[in-house]
């Protein structure tokens, strides 16, 4: 587990603290900073890869969503299995990694990364399969009872979702803010509404 902190520096030295003795007490040992330096360096190296990967026959992409404690369990099992199911249509044996990025009193996010072979096809064929393993995983989230997205935004690939996860009446509310402060529809068009509102 790598554990890190934000705010005031007294803050974070608290917190700090309570952590890692509550992680000692549960039979944890510390491995000092070297490995979230680590993770931190290479953090964003992931997506400059998938393209590489791609052309190489192999679809590596990532995703997150986020739910309560209760439901975590159901959540991650939901999202696993339905990824696990769209991957191995194309042939070989997925690999579906998952861990916690973000903790709360309530709950916690998931963080999904999943590597499987990619058709044999064209670049068309590649991005219809992304497309399935993408939706197939949306659908899971909704049905699981997770959010649509915790921190990456709900954007074009998200959208649409946004109504199982806000209402239609809420989908009606944000339709209703754009059209009054973007009236003539230049900021992200198309991102959310597939029309200019």
């Amino acid at each position: 587990m790598i554990t890190c902190f934000e705010g005031d520096p007294a803050s974070v030295e608290q917190m700090a603290r309570q952590s890692s003795d509550l992680l000692r007490r549960s039979g944890c040992r510390s491995l000092g900073s070297l490995p979230a330096k680590a993770w931190r360096k290479g953090r964003f190296s992931g997506p400059y890869l998938r393209d590489t990967l791609l052309d190489a026959g192999y679809f590596v992409e990532t995703l997150e969503t986020a739910t309560t404690w209760a439901n975590l369990e159901g959540l991650y099992q939901g999202v696993s299995n339905a990824l696990r199911s769209e991957l191995q249509k194309a042939g070989g044996d997925p690999i579906v990694m998952c861990h916690l990025s973000h903790m709360y009193p309530t709950g916690a996010s998931l963080y999904f990364t999943f590597v499987g072979n990619t058709p044999s096809g064209d670049l068309e064929e590649r991005l219809a399969q992304w497309w399935q393993v993408k939706s197939a995983a949306c659908e899971s989230i909704v049905q699981s009872g997770g959010t649509i997205t915790h921190h990456h935004a709900v954007g074009s690939d998200h959208a649409p979702w946004l109504p199982s996860e806000i209402g239609e009446r809420g989908v009606a509310i944000l339709a209703a803010v754009k059209a009054e402060l973007d009236p003539n529809g230049i900021m992200n068009p198309g991102r959310l509404f597939s029309t200019t509102v």
